[in-house]
């Protein structure tokens, strides 16, 4: 029978490969969570969607590979040494920068001037929805309670299985958020009124989540 080197020992493959997909199926499980539950960076490209259409909004499903990697790379640096409450202080600037997104919906839904040029106001929302996720506190604690032991481990075992399950994550995250744009674009096509209903309810989660924030934010700082 075939083995597979890991870093402490010798492994079949067969085994070898059971092990890799624990590692693959976290990955999807996780991303996928990612991707359909409600936060700020969600929130806020159902907003743009909503405000803009899927070609505008689309480059912003990106904004988590040009987030995530300093994320990462600190939480791994600083895995067992970062104290919760100074992540959970970072909801006050996040708080703050999701109600000025929520203000802007909430003009732009009530203007009927056109937007930007498609090119300069997709690379501004995607620049946007990175902000967001940089001052979001969940990637930290993800990274910090989820991810980032996940990956050690499986590094520690072999590379192979860390960069699968990082890839796997990213991969279905991306997915996910991708067919969230497309899913909300459909509700642009049931008119005007509608459309700016929808841009107020937008405006509305988005100040909702900032609110959020802005109260996580508040705890840490008196406790």
């Amino acid at each position: 029978m075939r083995h597979y080197e890991t870093v402490d020992r010798l492994v079949p493959v067969p085994i070898y490969c059971q092990i890799m997909w624990i590692y693959l199926l976290q990955g999807i499980s996780l991303g996928f969570a990612a991707a359909v539950q409600p936060g700020p960076l969600s929130t806020y490209l159902v907003s743009e969607t909503l405000k803009s259409g899927w070609r505008r909004t689309l480059p912003a499903i990106f904004a988590p590979f040009l987030s995530d990697g300093p994320i990462a790379a600190l939480m791994l640096l600083l895995l067992s040494r970062t104290p919760t409450r100074l992540l959970q202080l970072m909801s006050l600037p996040g708080g703050v920068f999701v109600l000025y997104l929520a203000f802007g919906a909430w003009t732009s839904g009530r203007s009927s001037a056109p937007g930007p040029d498609t090119a300069t106001r997709g690379s501004r929302t995607a620049i946007k929805a990175a902000v967001i996720n940089l001052l979001n506190p969940n990637p930290y604690l993800g990274w910090s309670l989820v991810l980032g032991p996940i990956m050690l481990k499986g590094w520690r075992e072999t590379p192979l299985h860390g960069i699968a399950f990082v890839l796997a994550f990213y991969a279905t995250m991306l997915a996910g958020l991708g067919g969230l744009v497309m899913i909300f674009n459909e509700a642009r096509a049931l008119g005007p009124r509608i459309n700016r209903a929808l841009i107020a309810a937008s405006a509305l989660a988005l100040t909702l989540c900032g609110l959020y924030l802005l109260g996580q934010g508040v705890a840490a700082f008196w406790r």
